[in-house]
């Protein structure tokens, strides 16, 4: 079980599932400004806790992706979207994730500007 939070711990995170290897790095406005490295897991395998209106939500785009973030310091751990197939699929910033060696995983240049 992988544990994560957002920067002051009003959300927390657990992940049913074994350490990433990889993670998605996009290059779209929103990704690259806040540094984004996106594991993306089946939503039944994150189980995300908070408090009633911690969350806010923000969508761009063509918002196929509701990227969740705290209230009280902004910090964005999850994401929620479909993938290509239509599975349910939680995003997790493995930045948030703890005891992550972010020089081991394998950085998945994503195009995101062109779409």
């Amino acid at each position: 079980m992988l544990k994560g939070s957002c920067h002051c711990g009003a959300i927390t995170l657990e992940v049913d599932a074994a350490p990433p290897e990889q993670a998605m790095e996009c290059n779209c406005s929103h990704c690259s400004r806040k540094g984004y490295l996106l594991w993306f897991v089946p939503r039944e395998s994150a189980h995300v806790h908070a408090a009633d209106g911690q969350v806010g939500v923000y969508h761009f785009n063509k918002h196929a992706i509701a990227h969740h973030f705290c209230k009280q310091c902004g910090c964005a751990p999850f994401a929620l979207g479909t993938a290509p197939d239509g599975t349910a699929m939680t995003a997790v910033n493995v930045r948030c994730l703890e005891g992550i060696d972010l020089a081991a995983i394998k950085r998945i240049p994503v195009d995101g500007r062109s779409f």
